[in-house]
């Protein structure tokens, strides 16, 4: 694995510190990319300077999140909420275009419809707008597998759920991002997943279960799984999205064995 592929989750790492002082201590920290979900609160412009000036990539952000202070985890499966849905997402594709971010996740929400079949509908059209839209800026659309003991009723909940989606739209449209704690609430082995589905991923995140925290402190063998994406040919970024145990700075010592 090398250096540059490692990205620190800014909404999960060095949360103690101020964005812009973030970026630093993550590029001090041995990162050469970050990511975050929400980073608007930042003119994409100064973001990108400050990405310029300390050598980091931007690697992926969400779009059409829907309200963050009323819990709200993406609007993309609900009903009713499609204009809210595509000003969101254009939005973040604007932002994403100026920080240089390959790929913009479009959320799916947690729905509270009993139609399982507009449901779907909706997500499928909301999904076909962003990829529409992502095309014709040169960026992709990544879907991620958020499990039910993260976010209880989220619509996009498993690997297999969201490998139909993009097998709707085509991998060269839809990229998955794989994430080792979802995974293993699932019960999904991504050694032996990793070999017959490589194409279809654009993003990892890591994070140890149980609990969610970073690397040693569950029971993910991360070796078996660093290997089956290098011999894959992945190429695309690892990101780094977990809820340290400690402080940040202390949380990542175990990056320098991964280098």
């Amino acid at each position: 694995m090398t250096q540059n592929r490692f990205s620190a989750h800014l909404g999960y790492l060095f949360t103690e510190l101020p964005l812009a002082e973030r970026m630093d201590a993550a590029a001090a920290s041995g990162f050469t990319a970050v990511e975050h979900p929400q980073p608007f609160a930042m003119d994409a412009t100064a973001m990108r300077s400050i990405l310029d000036g300390l050598g980091l990539t931007f690697a992926q952000l969400a779009g059409g999140i829907g309200d963050a202070s009323k819990g709200e985890k993406g609007l993309a499966s609900l009903p009713g909420r499609q204009a809210e849905f595509r000003a969101g997402f254009d939005r973040a594709l604007e932002y994403a275009a100026i920080v240089g971010s390959p790929f913009v996740h479009p959320m799916a929400g947690v729905p509270t419809d009993s139609d399982s079949a507009r449901i779907r509908d909706v997500y499928l059209e909301n999904i076909g707008y962003a990829v529409e839209r992502t095309a014709s800026a040169g960026m992709k659309v990544l879907i991620e597998a958020i499990s039910s003991a993260a976010v209880p009723g989220y619509y996009m909940s498993t690997l297999d759920k969201a490998v139909e989606v993009q097998d709707f739209f085509g991998a060269e449209s839809v990229a998955l991002l794989i994430d080792t704690f979802h995974a293993a609430v699932t019960d999904v082995a991504l050694p032996d997943w990793i070999p017959a589905n490589a194409h279809r991923i654009g993003h990892v995140h890591i994070a140890d279960f149980p609990g969610r925290h970073e690397p040693g402190t569950g029971g993910i063998d991360f070796d078996t799984i660093l290997q089956a994406l290098e011999e894959a040919g992945f190429s695309g970024a690892i990101g780094f999205e977990y809820v340290p145990s400690t402080s940040t700075a202390e949380s990542v010592d175990f990056l320098a064995s991964w280098l």
